[in-house]
């Protein structure tokens, strides 16, 4: 791996005209969301050199000791705790005790009504997931790079969709990130196969690290937190949902739960939709940087219904999916994107224009009735799981943490 100077910046780092437009429109009536100060932007370009510091160096143990054995220990760890591997490595030891205290400010019940809005926001959070920050993602071409060297074209847009949304719901189940339950254990995880995957391609010979910067940096993982936990929520809003600010603010709060149990560094990390809001565009402007790999990456996604093996009226079915989730990124991403994304352009948002009444509607009601967030929490977490289900159900696609999980 070719070497730099401390505070190096890599040429990605460079203002997205298209990003700066929208942080100009959205700045004039949200104040909260404004273009980074000359110190901020510096610090996002040397984000983009920076990785995880406290799991790289546990990798770095881990490595020397034997990963066979020090990954079955890792695994342990998270499973059982720290005391059911008598044997651990002392890194290890720190490490995992690091993750179990929680930062000074965690609130686990903001963390749980946080939870509770994903769940409540249903299949209309996948959508958003899917089309808006996954498909507009792919504009990241630096962050493509690292995901084709990894195979992510030979596993298909299938495999990498279902153990994304695998991750959130994991993360979003009641409880789910109490120490040691499946959230936790699957955050970490990808946290460790981040950092595999950050050593291995940084090592590779055809890695341009003067050009791209390291792989899965700060910058990278940052965004990538808040589009697939933030952005379905803000998405689901926009789509008819009703939400209060607390109840906002506080799936902000789990978002920034997850994002320090993932390896961002706390200054990185906003309490508030708003603030994450911002810190999300602050990220897009410097990376979001298309190349010919946006449509390799794009366009495998956006046909994808189109392949899929319905029980019944399979050829409507998959056009009317295909027509849909264009539909969801045109009205979200617009015309230019998905241009550069390669993905086709000539489609209304019509189903946005669906989908808002109905939202409205339904979670209008379920406020006012007794028990009805409940009830509309049960019925939106079975709704994102049968999405899961069908994805999984295609071509026996296996879903568990990975490289791709949190992106």
């Amino acid at each position: 791996m070719t070497q730099t100077a401390p505070g190096f910046i890599p040429s990605r780092h460079r203002r997205s005209e298209h990003i700066d437009a929208v942080l100009g429109r959205l700045g004039r009536i949200m104040p909260a969301i404004e273009s980074p100060d000359a110190e901020r932007w510096h610090q996002i370009g040397i984000a983009l050199m920076q990785g995880d510091m406290a799991m790289d160096a546990l990798l770095a143990a881990m490595s020397q000791h034997g990963m066979r054995e020090a990954r079955q220990q890792f695994e342990a760890a998270l499973a059982h705790g720290i005391d059911a591997v008598p044997d651990a490595l002392p890194e290890l030891r720190r490490f995992i005790a690091e993750v179990s205290t929680p930062p000074a400010w965690l609130d686990r019940a903001r963390v749980e009504r946080g939870a509770e809005l994903f769940r409540r926001c249903g299949k209309t959070a996948f959508h958003v997931g899917r089309n808006v920050a996954l498909l507009g993602g792919y504009q990241a071409s630096a962050f493509n790079r690292t995901l084709i060297l990894t195979g992510a074209l030979q596993k298909g847009p299938t495999r990498r969709l279902a153990e994304t949304v695998q991750w959130k719901l994991d993360c979003t189940v009641a409880g789910g990130l109490e120490p040691h339950a499946i959230g936790w254990r699957s955050t970490l995880m990808v946290r460790f196969i981040h950092a595999l995957v950050r050593r291995t391609v940084a090592a590779r010979p055809d890695w341009q690290l003067e050009d791209w910067g390291l792989p899965i940096n700060q910058a990278d993982m940052g965004a990538t937190l808040y589009g697939s936990l933030l952005v379905p929520v803000l998405g689901s809003r926009l789509l008819g949902m009703p939400q209060t600010r607390r109840e906002r603010d506080d799936a902000a709060h789990l978002v920034r739960y997850v994002g320090w149990l993932i390896g961002v560094d706390e200054h990185w990390l906003a309490d508030t939709e708003a603030g994450g809001a911002a810190q999300l565009l602050q990220f897009l402007l410097s990376l979001t940087n298309p190349d010919e790999t946006s449509p390799m990456m794009a366009q495998p996604l956006a046909y994808e219904p189109l392949s899929r093996e319905y029980p019944n009226f399979g050829w409507l079915r998959g056009r009317y999916e295909y027509a849909k989730n264009l539909s969801i990124s045109r009205a979200f991403l617009g015309a230019e994107a998905m241009q550069r994304l390669g993905v086709p352009t000539r489609m209304l948002p019509w189903y946005p224009l669906l989908a808002i009444p109905r939202n409205l509607a339904r979670h209008s009601l379920s406020r006012l009735l007794p028990g009805g967030r409940r009830r509309a929490a049960e019925r939106g977490r079975a709704e994102q799981e049968a999405n899961v289900r069908s994805m999984v159900m295609q071509r026996g696609v296996a879903v568990g943490a990975s490289l791709n999980a949190p992106h």
